[in-house]
């Protein structure tokens, strides 16, 4: 196989001079540019990604840690990522939380895989980290941008949305329809992002006068599994409600189907409210209504702030994101309440 050497003593020309011809990250003449590509013709010279690294000082990789990867909502973020880093000439290394040990055990081992493979920069989407965790990543911290999760010790490389607000308006959403028995299917309670939503949803039931200690509740996993499980515990529980809320879509959808196989009709019998307005929200059956979280801008402005920090390209960067709703065919005002089924 040729080598960087072959090469520069097929052209004639130093290896330093080979390397910037090859790597364009230096002056070189047109007529000697022309010698080095011709003599990389010849000997099919193809260099490895680890010696245009050494040679640069980069490996034009960005790392990105999620904590699972199913589920429909970090392949939409994942794949924006992806995008907007081949389209800057960079590429992107995934890692997520698996083998043994808990969340954050999984995402430091997640986290020294992308430093071990030499990547400039890291995207971490986990609240599992804890601040002395970041400080000893030492100076890597410096190149790590959190995406829907803060982290005092780094204040200005995270980015995220309103959770509260997203609750605040799920909640907005089901009372202006005339829903005040209603049921909650939350996520996992150790979750900082779930709790806020939850929190907000709460907080704005109680200001226009429901108890929020009165309502159905379960909290599950924010996964199609646990919104199945959940609706079908609600369906024995005999409680008698207008509408749910389900904190993420995925456990929405599972809900969704279980109603359509106890025959319960959505929005006619119950109202079905999801959160994140992932696509799979779109394409459900009946299409369902949901909280709308901007995560395409947060990712966008956390990798500019992530890039302007690795190769100081001075990207634009918004840290204000709207929240609203996106309102489909599973709400509807609130009908009288049936009798439990």
């Amino acid at each position: 196989m040729a080598t960087i050497k072959d090469v520069a003593r097929l052209a004639g020309v130093g290896l330093g001079t080979a390397s910037r011809a090859i790597n364009g990250s230096g002056p070189v003449s047109p007529a000697t540019l022309e010698k080095v590509n011709q003599a990389i013709a010849a000997l099919d010279f193809r260099p490895s990604h680890a010696a245009r690294a050494l040679l640069s000082g980069s490996s034009k990789m960005i790392g990105v840690y999620i904590p699972a990867l199913s589920g429909t909502f970090y392949t939409p973020i994942l794949k924006i990522v992806d995008t907007e880093l081949r389209a800057a000439g960079l590429h992107m290394v995934v890692a997520f939380g698996v083998g043994l040990g808990d969340d954050r055990r999984q995402a430091i081992e997640g986290i020294e895989f992308l430093i071990e493979r030499g990547c400039d920069g890291l995207i971490v989407m986990t609240s599992a980290l804890a601040d002395d965790d970041l400080a000893a990543l030492g100076p890597k911290v410096a190149r790590l941008v959190a995406l829907n999760h803060p982290f005092a010790a780094i204040p200005g490389q995270c980015f995220t949305v309103d959770h509260a607000l997203g609750g605040r308006l799920a909640a907005r959403t089901l009372l202006e329809h005339g829903h005040r028995a209603i049921a909650v299917v939350a996520g996992p309670q150790g979750l900082p992002d779930n709790v806020a939503r939850i929190d907000g949803f709460d907080a704005e039931l109680a200001r226009h006068g429901v108890d929020p200690a009165t309502l159905w509740r379960q909290w599950s996993d924010f996964s199609p599994a646990g919104g199945w499980d959940a609706a079908r515990a609600l369906a024995a529980s005999g409680y008698r409600c207008t509408a749910l809320f389900c904190a993420n879509d995925e456990m929405a959808v599972g809900a969704l189907s279980y109603f359509q196989e106890a025959g319960i009709r959505v929005p006619q019998d119950l109202s079905v409210l999801g959160y994140d307005d992932t696509p799979s929200a779109e394409y459900a059956a009946p299409r369902l209504t949901s909280v709308r979280m901007p995560w395409r801008q947060m990712t966008l402005n956390g990798l500019n702030a992530l890039l302007n920090l690795c190769y100081d390209l001075g990207r634009p960067v918004e840290r204000d994101f709207p929240v609203t709703v996106t309102m489909r065919a599973s709400v509807a005002p609130a009908s009288p309440i049936q009798p439990p089924r």
